[in-house]
């Protein structure tokens, strides 16, 4: 048996395979000057297609020309108005070319030439309807999109006492608009890439010139290049293709609702991701410090925000550690509790016939569920389904002797700890990384507790996020940094960016601008 021609044949039928997927070589085949011809292969191509509309008409009462577009996606009164009358108006009196009278005679802003099936596949998609006429191998696609939208509102899941109200909204010209308001400069410049081999979305990668580095505008280009995948629906499926570590718990890219904070970290030389169809921009690159950061630390007065800040470090770690702790301390090292306390938390654990660590595992499993619940639930009910259920359980499951009540309370300041991280992909890491530190309490106490740490800290020092440290001011140390990371420090001393990848512009703004009392010359 020849296997050097068996293996050429596998070869070659994989590759065509693997074409056929990714759509490498896609039908690139030339208008005809044939309308039939023309419209022959497109109506082959939307067969069973019953929102693709083509309307025919006559252009100098003539000339055969016909008008597609999806019923849908494109401004039918406009269609009417600007394109369909005053073509079919149209008299062998005007001395103009059709090309010429194209462009010149309809009332619309956005006209621009196609030449092959597959440029009218897409123009049709994109809601601009595509003219076709007979004797011209040349189409003319027309800028009348329109399709329904949601109007701006206010993000839930990022909501400020203090701060703009505007978030963006699933229409990809929405959000981008949203940016320009912001910046009133040529220098935010913006790349638009298609993704998907089905649905074609758009994507849009932003930044500010002389801000972002060069080197890594390149390097975002590039992963989002290299996906092939039949669609993107949301911005999700395209961080899992960009990661760093894919199969860390911690995320490595951020995700927003709010325009302000796209703004604040491009002016910072990140760049930013915006994708057609979902109203989740992300930005890259960030470190552990930017999912701890909220936007209203900057809109506060440094003083406050500073405060709240090193709370939010505390609960922090009281979500990530308490109830290892208490677990530890219980089954290990009953020593360092205070003989009062000790004799109260023995009585209450009189008749629970489970050892500690079960306890735990068992409330927290349950905490979770509820909160499961309670976002899957409609909105009208769901927060009323947790809280009371949270209350309903929790006080059954200590009348019934399942655990304790000072095991509820440690359950509940968990959960409540939790609720302060700013960023609900963070949020989900550290209570992952939870139950991993319960089993090595209940094992080990406080030894395993402090295993796990190292493990977390060891891991975190290795993650990148496009070539930034993850834990960079601190790991490395820049000393310049620090003043966003700790502390918020007041806008008047904070003259320079952070440095994150290459060369970078390093002063945000002259010094000298720390507030001076006013004295009366009197």
């Amino acid at each position: 048996m020849d296997f050097t021609n068996f293996k050429s044949i596998f070869k070659t039928s994989t590759q065509e395979q693997s074409k056929n997927h990714s759509g490498s070589e896609p039908m690139k085949k030339s208008l005809s000057r044939n309308i039939n011809d023309n419209l022959q292969s497109l109506q082959s191509i939307y067969s069973n297609c019953s929102d693709v509309i083509f309307r025919h008409f006559m252009i100098y009462g003539k000339t055969k020309a016909v008008l597609i577009y999806i019923d849908g996606l494109s401004n039918i009164e406009e269609i009417d108005k600007s394109v369909l009358s005053p073509l079919m108006e149209l008299t062998d009196k005007h001395s103009l070319t059709l090309n010429e009278l194209l462009e010149r005679k309809l009332p619309v802003s956005s006209i621009q030439k196609i030449g092959t099936v597959n440029e009218v596949i897409e123009q049709i998609s994109s809601g601009n309807p595509v003219i076709l006429i007979d004797y011209q191998a040349t189409g003319f696609s027309v800028g009348l999109a329109k399709w329904e939208k949601r109007s701006i509102e206010e993000p839930t899941a990022e909501s400020v006492i203090r701060g703009p109200r505007d978030g963006f909204t699933e229409t990809l010209t929405v959000n981008t608009s949203l940016l320009r308001r912001r910046i009133k400069s040529p220098s935010l410049k913006m790349i638009s890439l298609k993704i998907g081999l089905q649905s074609k979305t758009n994507v849009i990668i932003t930044y500010v010139d002389n801000l972002a580095d060069s080197t890594l505008i390149e390097e975002v280009r590039n992963r989002l290049e290299r996906i092939d995948i039949d669609a993107v629906l949301e911005s999700g499926y395209i961080e899992e293709f960009i990661e760093d570590s894919p199969f860390s718990p911690f995320p490595q890219v951020l995700n927003t609702e709010r325009p302000d904070v796209v703004i604040a970290n491009l002016l910072e030389g990140r760049v930013a991701i915006l994708v057609d169809g979902t109203p989740f921009a992300l930005i890259v690159p960030i470190t552990f410090y930017s999912l701890l950061q909220s936007v209203e630390d900057y809109y506060q007065h440094f003083l406050i925000s500073t405060l709240i800040r090193w709370l939010r470090y505390s609960f922090l770690l009281i979500a990530l550690l308490l109830p290892a702790i208490y677990v530890a301390i219980l089954t290990f090292h009953q020593e360092m509790v205070p003989t009062s306390l000790l004799l109260s938390i023995a009585k209450s654990r009189e008749e629970v016939p489970f050892p500690a660590l079960i306890e735990v595992l068992l409330m927290e499993i349950t905490f979770e569920a509820l909160r499961e619940a309670g976002i899957r639930l409609p909105k009208q009910v769901g927060s009323a389904v947790s809280i009371v259920g949270a209350l309903v359980i929790g006080q059954a499951a200590v009348s019934a002797g399942l655990v304790s009540a000072p095991m509820v309370m440690v359950v509940a300041v968990t959960g409540i700890a939790s609720f302060t991280i700013p960023r609900y992909n963070s949020s989900i890491a550290i209570r992952l990384l939870r139950f991993p530190i319960i089993t090595l309490a209940g094992t080990l106490g406080l030894l395993g507790i402090m295993l796990g740490i190292i493990s977390i800290i060891v891991h975190l020092c290795s993650i990148r996020s496009f070539g930034v440290p993850y834990l960079a001011p601190l790991g490395p140390i820049k000393g310049r940094e620090l003043k966003d990371v700790l502390i918020r420090a007041p806008w008047w001393s904070m003259r320079s960016r952070p440095h994150l990848t290459g060369e970078y512009n390093k002063h945000r703004q002259p010094p000298g601008q720390k507030p001076v009392p006013f004295k009366d010359p009197d």
